[in-house]
C-alpha cells in the first residue's frame, strides 16, 4: 500500500493496523538512516571539572535532542517495569470506572484513549498546539474499547521512578544545560502498548515565551525520556532535527506540503531499553499510532531554566492561569531533594547530587513515610507550564 493511499481519509475501506505499518516502512527505514548519521548518543561524561562533556552540549544544541546510552543498569531497570506494571495492573477498565477511587490523590492519574485514535490532533485540546490530525487506523475486532496512553505524576505513584529522579548523572546533565538552578515542569508516563497505542500529533512543548524579547533556543527547558523498552520507528518519538533553533514552526504547512502526517526529515529517537533521551521542548515532534509489535514505557522528566519561570504568568494545559512566584517554586523544588534521598538509601555507593538552590535543607527533606504523605503526594498539584 503506498502512503497516498494510506493517507486518504475518504477511502471506502478503513486502514488497519497492518495497512499502517506496511505505509510506514519505508519511511522509517529512511528516518532510521538519518537517525544514525547524526552521532547524538553515547554515555553521560564529565569533565575534570564536573562539568559536562562540551561536545554532548554542542550536539545536543545543534540537533535538540541527545541520546544517552546505558543511563539505567538491569538491577533499577527491573524494578521500574515491575513498578509502572503494577500501577497499570491497578488501572480501571475505563475512564468511566475511574471516578471512584479513593486514595487521595487529587489529579486522576490514569490518561485513556481509544486505541490507534489520534486523541487531540486538530482538535483545541492542549491550548491548540496539536493543529494537524494524524492517521488512526481500525483496531481489529476482540480489541479493548481503552488503552491507558500517560501517567501522571510518576514520583507519588512509584518509588523507583522517584529514585531515578534523583540520578546524580541525569541531574549534572539539567544543570550542564540549564545551569544549577534548574527548576522541575512535571513527570509523566508515556504508554505504547504495542498494536494499541495511540499517536500524539505534531507539536512543540513550549507556549508562553515564543514571542519574548530574549528568546532562545533553550527558552522552554527539556525532557527526559527514559526508555524501558527499545524505542523504534514504529513506537517512538519522531522529531525533526534542528526545529528547535526556528522559532514557532507552521505544522499545518509542513504536513500539507508533504501530503500525509510523514513530515520530511524527521527522524525517529531511536534508543535502548534503559537509555534516556534528552530532548528541547521547542523540537517539532509527535509519535504515529503503535501498529508495531512492540511495547514502549517512557518515563518523562522535565526541566526550566528558572528565570524563564520565575514570576511568570501562564496557562496550564487544562487552561488555569497560574503565577509562579519564589515560594511556589521552591515548594515544587523540595521534590528533587525527596528524590536524591530516596535514590541515596537505594544506591549507597553512588555519590548524591547535590541541588544547589536548596543546599542545606536537606535534613527537612529527607525521603521517608512522614515526607511521603506531607511533602511528596500530590506534588503535581505544583507542576509548573510555560
Amino acid at each position: 500500500m503506498s502512503i497516498a493511499e494510506a493517507t486518504n481519509h475518504s477511502t471506502a475501506s478503513p486502514l488497519t493496523a497492518a495497512d499502517h505499518a506496511r505505509a510506514m516502512a519505508d519511511y522509517s527505514r529512511a528516518g532510521e538512516a538519518r537517525a544514525r548519521t547524526l552521532g547524538n548518543r553515547g554515555p553521560i561524561r564529565f569533565d575534570a571539572d564536573g562539568k559536562l562533556d562540551p561536545a554532548i552540549l554542542d550536539s545536543y544544541w545543534t540537533h535538540g535532542f541527545y541520546v544517552f546510552e546505558g543511563v539505567v543498569g538491569p538491577e533499577e531497570l527491573a524494578e521500574l517495569r515491575a513498578d509502572v506494571d503494577a500501577v497499570l495492573a491497578r488501572a480501571p477498565v475505563s475512564p468511566d470506572s475511574d471516578a471512584g477511587r479513593k486514595d487521595g490523590i487529587l489529579k486522576p492519574p490514569y490518561r485513556w484513549a481509544k486505541p490507534l485514535s489520534d486523541p487531540v490532533g486538530g482538535t483545541n485540546a492542549n491550548n491548540g498546539r496539536h493543529p494537524v490530525e494524524m492517521l488512526q487506523p481500525v483496531l481489529g475486532e476482540g480489541g479493548p474499547a481503552w488503552t491507558v496512553e500517560l501517567l501522571d505524576g510518576n514520583l507519588h505513584l512509584m518509588d523507583a521512578a522517584l529514585r531515578l529522579y534523583g540520578h546524580p548523572g541525569l541531574l549534572g546533565v539539567a544543570a550542564g544545560i540549564l545551569g544549577d538552578d534548574f527548576v522541575p515542569y512535571n513527570e509523566v508516563t508515556f504508554v505504547k502498548e504495542a498494536g494499541l497505542g495511540p499517536s500524539v500529533a505534531w507539536h512543540q512543548d513550549g507556549t508562553t515565551h515564543w514571542t519574548a524579547a530574549d528568546w532562545d533556543m533553550g527558552a522552554h527547558g527539556f525532557n527526559f525520556m527514559t526508555q524501558l523498552y527499545p524505542s523504534t520507528a514504529g513506537n517512538g518519538v519522531w522529531v525533526l532535527p534542528g526545529s528547535h533553533k526556528l522559532g514557532k514552526a507552521d505544522i499545518r504547512k509542513l504536513v500539507a506540503r508533504n501530503g500525509s502526517d510523514r513530515i520530511e526529515g524527521a527522524v525517529p529517537m531511536l534508543a535502548g531499553a534503559g537509555d534516556t533521551i534528552v530532548t528541547n521542548r521547542q523540537l517539532l515532534h509527535g509519535s504515529f499510532a503503535n501498529s508495531s509489535p512492540d511495547r514502549r514505557i517512557t518515563l518523562n522528566e522535565g526541566f526550566f531554566p528558572r528565570k524563564r519561570v520565575l514570576g511568570v504568568t501562564a496557562k496550564r494545559l487544562h487552561g488555569a492561569v497560574e503565577t509562579y512566584d519564589q515560594a511556589r517554586i521552591d515548594a515544587r523544588c523540595r521534590i528533587l531533594l525527596l528524590a536524591i534521598d530516596a535514590r541515596r538509601q537505594r544506591f549507597p555507593q553512588e555519590t548524591p547530587y547535590v541541588y544547589r538552590p536548596l543546599a542545606g535543607r536537606e535534613d527537612e527533606n529527607r525521603f521517608n513515610e512522614t515526607t511521603r504523605q506531607t511533602v511528596l503526594r500530590n506534588y503535581n498539584q505544583r507542576d509548573m507550564f510555560i
